[in-house]
């Protein structure tokens, strides 16, 4: 049977990373979760729902290669892989029903899934609203991968991100499927919530702009050799398709997850305990 994996990799989430892993908890047969040395009070709740949920599994690392070594032995299994940051909730009710379309071979013949996302700038957590920017038309950040559809995936500093794959035959980089093409956001099944323009810790300022930086962009985060390599010789954002987002002044961020009309939507459904 089908079996459906977390990877999770957060440094200083104390905020939302609870409610992210609980809500695919349900969903997921086994989830690997990497804390890079957090100093807020994120590792103290991962340990306390590593001792509540048997089937968490928790490390403290300062080698970020590692949330990706810990999935690298399912390739060339029924095997799908949810990668879920600190700043993203997905719709556990949703994903109650999805998982059985998974478990029955749903979308067996693709690498990877792509999904409706809320990039959420204002969060009403009394109202229980969000509001943001969706993708499409911004850029999508689902992280959720067949490994059935590879021999091998190594050589990765961050997790699900490039590296070397061996495709098994049927399969490639651009063999995916996105769910937004089919699906309105309150019926897409793997929709994701992202907080991604929000203070996601108790060290961050109020105000966070443009975003917080990610873990590579932040130097904080040992990337190895391949990693180091990796950072130095990627190209610079924005990417020239959104270089007049940069001429207003805004970061890469602003420029990939805040594209198209800004809208409020009920969030409910991504905070229920």
């Amino acid at each position: 049977m089908t079996r459906i994996v977390g990877s999770v990799l957060v440094r200083n989430e104390d905020r939302f990373v609870e409610q992210a892993i609980r809500n695919v908890a349900a969903f997921c047969d086994r989830i690997h979760v990497v804390d890079h040395l957090s100093d807020d009070g994120t590792f103290e709740i991962l340990r306390s729902l590593a001792e509540e949920l048997d089937h968490v599994d928790l490390h403290r690392s300062s080698k970020s290669a590692l949330a990706h070594q810990l999935v690298e032995p399912y390739a060339g299994t029924p095997t799908w892989v949810l990668g879920v940051d600190g700043d993203e909730l997905y719709d556990p009710a949703h994903l109650r029903d999805f998982r059985t379309e998974l478990q029955a071979g749903a979308h067996e013949d693709v690498f990877r899934l792509k999904a409706h996302v809320l990039n959420c700038a204002a969060l009403d957590e009394e109202a229980s609203t969000a509001s943001g920017w969706l993708a499409p038309p911004s850029r999508p950040i689902t992280k959720f991968f067949n490994f059935g559809a590879v021999e091998s995936w190594q050589g990765i500093a961050e997790p699900l991100q490039g590296g070397k794959a061996v495709f098994r035959a049927g399969y490639h980089w651009e063999s995916r499927r996105d769910l937004a093409e089919a699906t309105s956001w309150d019926d897409d099944p793997l929709r994701c919530l992202h907080l991604c323009f929000l203070p996601r810790s108790s060290r961050d300022p109020a105000d966070v702009g443009g975003g917080r930086m990610s873990l590579a962009e932040s130097r904080e985060f040992e990337l190895g050799p391949i990693g180091t390599l990796k950072r130095l010789v990627r190209p610079p954002r924005p990417a020239p398709d959104i270089a007049e987002l940069a001429r207003q002044g805004k970061n890469w961020k602003q420029a990939w997850y805040a594209r198209g009309d800004q809208v409020t939507l009920d969030a409910g459904r991504f905070f229920a305990r």
